[in-house]
Formats: C-alpha cells, structure tokens, sequence
C-alpha cells in the first residue's frame, strides 16, 4: 500500500499535471469561442475527493483514475468529476421509460466543443513531445466502446477527424465561425 502514500513529489506532480492540462483547456476553449467554459473548465479536479485521489494514484503518463480502478475496481475521482462537469458524455445519461434503461442523450453543442478541447488538450499533456494532430482521434477510437449517444458521437467525430485532417487552425476557425452557430 506504500505505493500509493501520497509524497510532496506525487502531490505537486499532480497538481503541476492538472494545472497544465486545465490551461491547455482554457486556451483552446477561449480559440473555440466558449470563454466561460474555459475559466470554469474541471475545478472539480481541486475538490478534495478528485484532488487527494489523484495525488494518491499519480503516475504522470496516464490518468490516476485508472490506477484507482485497478486498485479497488472503481474510481470515487471520476464518479465524482463526471457527475459536477457537462463536457463529459457520460454526465449525459438519462433513464428512458421505453426501454427501462440508463442511456445516453444528445449533449449541447457546447460541451461538444469543450469535450474536444478537453480530449486535445489531455493528448497534448500525455503525449507530450511527440503529440500529432491525429492522437485525439485514434484515442477515441481505441475507446469508442463507450456509449455516446449517435449524434454526439457524430459531432465529436467531425471536429477530431477535422482536427487530424486539416490542422487546429482550421478546426478552431470551424468551430468558431460554422459549428458554434448552429
């Protein structure tokens, strides 16, 4: 159990590794045109459940979430962070009266947006140096066997193929001037 004592280097490796990445989010939140958004993007991530959790199980190449899981088969850190932040598509599930169960439903177009900036960001943290422009889509589809409800699936896959395809440049011109319209 010594390997998940939390140390002053785990401590502040997490805190580093999260301030980073909600940065990272906030900037190409602001590129995409959702200002508030970004300002307000996973504070969750300081609360002490998310914050010692994580600081517990950090690693710095992959998300303390799925040590936790690994640990004791469940993740009290995402339970958390997924039910206080609309950007996560799990957040959107709702229990449908025909078919008597959890399943999930469109999410709005701006927490569309904010998962993307989210996804690209985290990419750009885990991956660091040799991050490309297509590391956001073939993560997703490594993870497609989540449940997105079809029409946020169809969006996110748009903005991440567009993404790998013609550049964050583009992509952010597409989401300011075209996707965030509609």
């Amino acid at each position: 159990m010594d390997r998940y004592k939390i140390t002053a280097k785990k401590f502040f490796g997490h805190l580093r590794t999260i301030t980073r990445h909600r940065h990272k989010v906030m900037m190409h939140c602001f590129k995409a045109g959702i200002f508030r958004q970004g300002l307000r993007h996973d504070l969750s991530k300081y609360s002490p459940v998310e914050f010692m959790t994580g600081a517990r199980y950090y690693q710095g190449t992959r998300s303390p979430n799925e040590a936790e899981r690994e640990t004791i088969g469940y993740s009290v850190a995402w339970i958390h962070h997924k039910g206080r932040n609309p950007h996560h598509f799990e957040y959107w599930t709702d229990y449908n009266l025909t078919t008597r169960q959890v399943e999930p439903v469109p999410m709005p177009k701006k927490y569309v947006v904010e998962m993307f900036c989210d996804r690209v960001a985290a990419s750009k943290i885990y991956n660091g140096a040799s991050y490309t422009d297509a590391d956001s889509i073939e993560y997703y589809y490594r993870e497609k066997s989540r449940r997105l409800h079809p029409d946020t699936a169809k969006d996110i896959e748009l903005l991440l193929n567009m993404l790998k395809d013609k550049g964050e440049k583009e992509t952010f011109r597409y989401i300011r001037k075209v996707y965030n319209k509609k």
